[in-house]
């Protein structure tokens, strides 16, 4: 019975993951409540998806690795402007706080970071299942770090600038977000993807070794492209939406709406888009070897 309900099983899987996706990409780049559900939905679903692909006690020790590493950084870079520039977040106001940072700050770190460590090991050929292997050891957080970042440097500056989200004290080059920042989560993403890679390093064997699902792989895959196509609705139907005008960073400097969502489609296209395209190939060419 199991065997025969498996089908019916996986298609509502891939039905609820496409309900989520399309919802994610039509809404989530407005900052509103039904925004911050899905942001809490991506969330869970990096959790779950870690529990399916990791199992339960790996999942909770990478949170755990995430968690401790991000908010020790966020609050570090609030009160000092290390790694990332003079900031501070908006929203999230009305919630609970670690130190200065929202709660919900640390997991968003763990949805990306997650996902992209995914991708990266993907693209990798597997390396999260071979850690015992140097060149996996080291190229693999440093890759899942460059893929971490090209996530923000897709989400920042609409974020901070059109959505206010968070606020650049001393504004920055790329639509008011400075280099540091992206120096900033190159750092910070390295840092606790070598803690992932640590803890799986120790982990390694038979069970380790044996290859995941492909398909759980490809969903993460979707998962981390899907968080950047959420900035082509406000760019393609610009005018229905009144994304027109102009913003002011936080150094005063003024900003075209119509240039700031069109350069982030355009980074979009060049990186997350690309890399998730590069781990999919990868999935394709291990599929066809024999």
């Amino acid at each position: 019975m199991t065997a025969s309900l498996w089908p019916i099983g996986r298609v509502t899987l891939w039905g609820a993951i496409a309900v989520l996706l399309l919802t994610a990409v039509a809404v989530s780049w407005n900052p509103t409540p039904l925004a911050q559900a899905l942001a809490g939905l991506f969330i869970a679903c990096a959790l779950i998806h870690a529990m399916a692909f990791y199992g339960l006690r790996t999942a909770i020790v990478l949170l755990t690795i995430c968690l401790a590493i991000t908010f020790t950084m966020e609050n570090i870079g609030t009160a000092t402007g290390f790694p990332f520039g003079r900031y501070h977040f908006v929203v999230g106001g009305e919630l609970p706080h670690v130190g200065r940072i929202p709660v919900i700050v640390g997991p968003l770190w763990f949805g990306g970071g997650y996902f992209s460590w995914v991708v990266a090991s993907t693209m990798l050929g597997g390396a999260d299942r071979a850690l015992d292997v140097r060149s996996n050891a080291i190229g693999l957080p440093l890759v899942a770090a460059f893929v971490l970042a090209q996530w923000d440097l897709v989400m920042d500056a609409p974020a901070a600038t059109i959505a206010g989200a968070w606020i650049w004290h001393d504004g920055g080059g790329v639509f008011g977000v400075p280099l540091a920042n992206y120096l900033g989560w190159l750092l910070t993403g390295w840092l606790f993807f070598c803690g992932f890679a640590l803890w799986l390093r120790r982990r390694t064997g038979p069970a380790m070794r044996a290859a995941p699902s492909r398909e759980l792989r490809l969903i993460a895959i979707l998962f981390y492209i899907g968080a950047g196509l959420t900035h082509l609705v406000p760019w393609a139907f610009a005018s229905a939406l009144g994304q027109g005008g102009e913003v002011t960073d936080g150094a005063g400097v003024v900003w075209r709406v119509h240039d700031i969502r069109e350069a982030t489609v355009a980074i979009f296209v060049f990186t997350m888009l690309f890399s998730g395209l590069l781990a999919a190939l990868q999935l394709v060419r291990q599929s066809s070897e024999p």
